[in-house]
């Protein structure tokens, strides 16, 4: 027993010590790798997605519908891990609002449940809905939307008066045209939009189904012309690589701005801890398909991933090399082995959730006033998020990088403000 242990022990250290001295040259090319690799993923499955959205739109059927739907939630797979370069990549966050932009007033785009309400005075097009309105006025401009098309959702309708709730494209925009609206509050079900509104002639409900199913092939299409376009900032020559190669500092400060702002302002704070607080499924990622349980489970292992250096493909296989952990290990193991022992259990938090959702209990059922198992499953991956954030800030002070400053949320700084 004393020589099996021994044995296993070795074994221990010599899993948690770097196989080869890493150089920040090598870690930001496997960083920027893995985030070529997980845009080509998020392309592709998106093109996968176009081809379910035009089975859709040209035979129009509830089986149709539903594979529409399993494509989207398949494509938010690659896309989710890719948010860690986000923060510290200001290509990445300059852009990221085109693909994932949420929440949104999405009475801009289709019809809506009359309990949503009308116009507010911070926004003149809440209930635009365009797909009815081929001729709108913006601005004191009268647009012609006759025909529905990427130019028009991104040059026009896209945050437009400079209100970010105007979100015309991307994800967030196809959901609601597959899911419609979650009027179920914290009780179960997501949108339950009929394939019917993608019918023709008699059948077509809600009107204007062809309209619609315009509006969604232009957002499908530009969905995947933006991938392809961000894809393209990470192969060999592109503009992301350059700025995060070719200062090693500004590189590794981008790797640990992005992991830890993620882990704590963004996913902890505003997409996690915000909505619990306030009880409000209206603050859950994925409000109209209920699919919030796998963007934090992805959000995290994103984060693992660029600091394990290893990303698993949609096709299986695996992109890896030198990571930032080969790099904190050979200046501090036991500070390694702690971020990888709080990495993994940050994702058995959101694993919990993920399985649980999948079983039938629904993240938005999970943010319901009184529902202390639910709110127990959101705090654990709230806390796990936070207390791995604390070892990324030791990463910070072990690797000498200055000037790095996580994004923050009142949810989590402060509180009271929330309720203001």
């Amino acid at each position: 027993m004393t020589r099996l242990f021994l044995s296993t022990t070795a074994l221990g250290l010599a899993l948690t010590l770097p196989a080869f001295a890493a150089t920040k040259s090598e870690v930001l090319g496997t960083y920027a790798d893995i985030a070529a690799a997980g845009y080509e993923d998020s392309a592709a499955a998106a093109r996968l997605l176009k081809e379910a959205v035009t089975a859709l739109t040209e035979s129009p059927s509830a089986e149709t519908l539903q594979a529409a739907r399993a494509a989207w939630i398949a494509a938010r797979v690659p896309y989710q891990q890719t948010e860690v370069y986000r923060f510290g990549n200001p290509i990445v966050d300059d852009w990221e609002g085109k693909v994932n932009a949420w929440p949104l007033d999405e009475g801009l785009i289709d019809y809506v449940d009359a309990a949503y309400g009308g116009a507010s005075d911070e926004n003149d097009l809440k209930t635009l809905n365009v797909i009815a309105n081929p001729i709108f006025t913006l601005s004191g401009t009268e647009i012609d939307a006759t025909e529905i098309t990427p130019e028009l959702l991104s040059g026009t309708l896209h945050e437009a008066d400079g209100v970010e709730a105007n979100v015309a494209t991307g994800y967030h925009a196809v959901e609601f045209l597959l899911w419609g609206q979650d009027l179920n509050g914290t009780d179960p079900g997501a949108g339950q939009r009929p394939w019917t509104d993608y019918a023709s002639g008699e059948e077509c409900t809600n009107d204007n189904c062809d309209r619609r199913a315009d509006y969604l092939t232009a957002a499908t299409d530009l969905l995947i012309s933006d991938l392809d376009w961000m894809a393209g900032q990470w192969a060999e020559g592109g503009a992301a690589r350059e700025a995060v190669t070719s200062d090693e500092n500004v590189g590794i400060s981008a790797i640990l701005t992005g992991m830890g702002s993620l882990s704590y302002g963004e996913q902890a704070g505003e997409r996690m801890r915000l909505g619990l607080m306030l009880n409000d499924p209206e603050e859950e990622h994925d409000c109209f398909s209920d699919n919030t349980h796998n963007s934090h489970y992805y959000d995290g292992l994103g984060i693992q991933n660029v600091y394990m250096g290893e990303y698993v493909r949609i096709d299986g296989s695996l992109v890896s090399g030198p990571s930032l952990s080969d790099l904190v290990a050979e200046k501090d193991a036991a500070l390694d082995a702690e971020m990888q022992a709080k990495l993994s259990r940050t994702m058995r938090a959101l694993g919990r959730i993920k399985t649980t959702a999948e079983a039938g209990t629904a993240y938005d059922q999970m943010l319901a006033r009184g529902n202390a198992a639910g709110e127990a499953l959101v705090m654990g991956g709230v806390d796990g998020l936070i207390d791995q954030t604390r070892a990324i800030e030791r990463i910070v002070t072990a690797l000498g990088v200055d000037g790095i400053a996580f994004e923050g949320s009142d949810s989590l700084d402060d509180p009271d403000a929330v309720f203001q």
